[in-house]
């Protein structure tokens, strides 16, 4: 659990005895059998920004940014931005006092957009183009991961010809693999991901780094994987980077002032699933690895974002087949929510419309694309009454899935809906079939 939840209202039990976990947002709460979400519910939620959407509570979000902030005083949080990012989420983290994380310049350009002092923004990813790199350091980008040899000449090259040294991080992978799934597990010693500590590439890429004049080693960097649950990894992880910085530091004489252990902390996705660490424990199972002349930094994105949104759907239709299954059909589906069908991610899901009286039974929610695998929670105990009109909400719909979304079918992506003391305003607008033709030529 992420922190203490004694400030968040309790969500009465809804006649489908739902079971609420800290996958909701703080101010989720049912006033006749409606979902409300921010102080409004969501059947005038729909009404007015229409179906699917995303309805993301901002002060669950600003909370955890500060209970990462509160964590770490004397130390860095670097937000994540892959989880979610827009010009909006930008000025929240400047404001919390929280930095930002990219991987593209894509997202170099939102953080651009919003404001963000790049002194406080990290630019990650295996593969920087020339043009990516030339553009972080034109901006004063306050450091880079550096990901590869390759990419060590080209920033080394880039940053004598802008005239300035530029910081840098050493991306590592320690040899500890996450239990999580493959796809993202990124710790191990195989992975596209950094340098490898047992083979002796991350050494090398020090030595390498420190030869460079216009490259500054500000530190380095670890990322064991996401939806992680317990602390043994990312303990592990810390023990063997302390080992190497101070290694490091002894065998050329300087001093490497920060660890980078990387985020990877999970949430809970519906009710049963391992309730994982707060930031204040999993801090103070780095720092107890950690030399306290190092300065710790730490890169949560989805135990931020993830619990702050709620995805909600309208049902189109409800198709039974006898003996077999009952099908709920949603307006959104793999192309708002691609990760249970890429790795099998699960979810929970709520009749958020109404209330009913009637006996529940499985159910698998599907969306509307032309694939089988087209499926967001299955066999779901639902109302046998549930039929179209309805409005199912999905939570811990905060990380990935608008920032996954695609056009599959030329469906276009979701808005996204800031909710707080009862006001809702739009941060990311929906997609248009104007805005997907604009592309055509």
């Amino acid at each position: 659990m992420l922190g203490p939840r004694d400030d968040r209202p309790a969500l009465p039990s809804s006649p489908m005895s739902l079971v609420i976990e800290n996958g909701w947002p703080r101010t989720a709460e049912w006033t006749g059998g409606e979902l409300r979400l921010g102080g409004i519910g969501v059947r005038d939620l729909a009404a007015e920004f229409g179906t699917p959407a995303y309805v993301l509570d901002e002060e669950e979000f600003l909370a955890r940014c500060a209970l990462w902030r509160d964590a770490l005083p004397d130390g860095e949080v670097h937000y994540g931005g892959k989880a979610f990012l827009c010009p909006q989420v930008v000025r929240w983290l400047d404001a919390a006092g929280l930095c930002l994380d990219v991987c593209t310049g894509g997202e170099l350009a939102v953080a651009m957009a919003g404001g963000m002092d790049p002194a406080r923004v990290v630019f990650h990813g295996n593969n920087k183009s020339v043009a990516e790199l030339r553009r972080a350091v034109a901006w004063g980008v306050g450091c880079v991961v550096v990901d590869s040899f390759t990419e060590i000449e080209r920033l080394a090259a880039l940053a004598a010809e802008a005239g300035t040294r530029q910081r840098v991080m050493i991306r590592v992978t320690p040899g500890v693999t996450a239990h999580t799934h493959e796809f993202i597990a990124t710790g191990g010693d195989d992975s596209k991901f950094g340098f490898s500590l047992n083979a002796g590439l991350a050494a090398e890429a020090v030595r390498r780094v420190l030869a460079e004049d216009s490259l500054e080693l500000a530190g380095l960097h670890s990322h064991i994987g996401s939806q992680i649950t317990d602390l043994g990894g990312f303990a592990l992880a810390a023990g063997r980077m302390a080992a190497f910085l101070t290694a490091c530091e002894d065998e050329h004489g300087v001093t490497i002032p920060k660890l980078d252990l990387g985020g990877g902390l999970g949430i809970v996705h519906r009710p049963g699933d391992p309730v994982p660490p707060s930031p204040a424990e999993v801090v103070a199972a780095l720092r107890a690895a950690v030399p306290s002349r190092v300065r710790l930094a730490v890169e949560p994105g989805r135990s931020i974002a993830g619990p702050t949104a709620v995805a909600l759907y309208e049902v189109g239709t409800v198709k039974d087949i006898p003996g077999v299954r009952t099908y709920v059909s949603v307006d959104g589906g793999m192309s708002d929510n691609p990760r249970p069908a890429m790795y099998g991610a699960a979810y929970t899901a709520v009749l958020a419309s109404r209330a009913s009286d009637a006996p529940e039974r499985p159910v698998t929610v599907v969306g509307r694309h032309c694939e089988s695998g087209d499926v967001l929670v299955r066999d779901l105990p639902m109302p046998a009454d549930v039929r179209p009109g309805d409005l199912l909400a999905i939570p811990a719909s905060g990380a990935y899935q608008r920032s996954m979304a695609s056009n599959y079918n030329h469906v276009t992506r979701p808005p996204v809906v800031a909710v707080r003391d009862g006001a809702a305003r739009v941060i990311v607008r929906r997609e248009t079939e104007e805005d997907l033709l604009r592309l055509y030529v």
